[in-house]
């Protein structure tokens, strides 16, 4: 094999804009990040459902869901 050809893997810490810090390892050191799965709508369950023309309320009509 050959030496000295594969990136350093090193402890990284992913900091989330929400303040929540992941501790991880990665080629790339240190990576800040907009969103993660603590403050993202749909892992917190906050996540709306857009209906565009009717078309979820015509999918429980065919089905006959409630």
């Amino acid at each position: 094999m050959k030496v000295d050809i594969h990136p350093k893997y090193v402890a990284a810490k992913i900091k989330c804009a929400c303040g929540a810090v992941y501790e991880t390892k990665s080629t790339a050191g240190d990576i800040s990040v907009e969103i993660c799965s603590a403050c993202h709508p749909f892992f917190t369950g906050k996540a709306k459902i857009l209906d565009t023309a009717g078309r979820v309320d015509k999918f429980k009509k065919k089905y006959k869901m409630k």
